[in-house]
């Protein structure tokens, strides 16, 4: 069976970039997903099709072919006031590096990284964390079979369903991918999470 849309791929691959490999999916632990469903990168999908379990495939993409170009105006600072819960700013969830789920103007969950903890305000970076990077991958397609009708309505591993983790947000909004700041879930503070996979 080759992959087209709605298939589901598994899949080993490793992901190199600036000559380091950065991620990888395994045999023991392969990448699953329903092909066609932009789950993954839209030209990671396209180098894919056709293909069939055993085939082997490599290829580069760009960065406007991966996570795009870093942008500067998705990094700005936040308020500290943005990062409280029952009146107490986080301050556990305040470590550069740490990555953040928040909620922006358009209601989109969005992750953010800490790039800096100030005195009154924290500089959060929007961009992907491989965004501006050229990625290289190679790996093996292992299996592909038909999406259920379950897979297809609730995602091969549910993500389709609504979750129950609060993120912060509503209120004042910036350009789309971006966080708003500003009102919270509760009494305008804010709460944070990791995301169900």
């Amino acid at each position: 069976m080759k992959i087209d849309r709605n298939k589901v791929i598994e899949l080993t691959y490793e992901l190199e970039v600036d000559g380091k490999i950065v991620d990888k999916a395994t045999k023991e632990h392969p990448l699953d997903y329903i092909h066609g469903t932009h789950m993954l990168i839209p030209r990671f999908e396209d180098e894919l099709d056709g293909k069939e379990p055993g085939n082997i495939f490599e290829f580069t993409l760009s960065p406007s072919d991966g996570y795009g170009e870093y942008e500067m105006g998705k990094k700005f600072d936040l308020p500290m006031n943005s990062f409280m819960v029952d009146g107490k700013v986080m301050n556990d969830f305040l470590v550069v590096g740490q990555t953040i789920p928040m909620m922006n103007a358009s209601g989109q969950v969005v992750q953010g990284t800490i790039a800096e903890v100030k005195e009154n305000a924290v500089t959060m970076d929007f961009n992907h964390p491989m965004a501006g990077k050229t990625l290289h991958f190679k790996g093996e397609v292992l299996t592909v079979r038909e999406a259920t009708e379950k897979e297809l309505n609730n995602g091969l591993h549910d993500e389709y369903l609504p979750q129950d983790d609060c993120c912060c947000g509503h209120g004042e909004g910036h350009k789309d991918g971006e966080c708003c700041h500003g009102e919270g879930h509760k009494d305008g503070e804010c709460c944070h999470g990791e995301h169900k996979k």
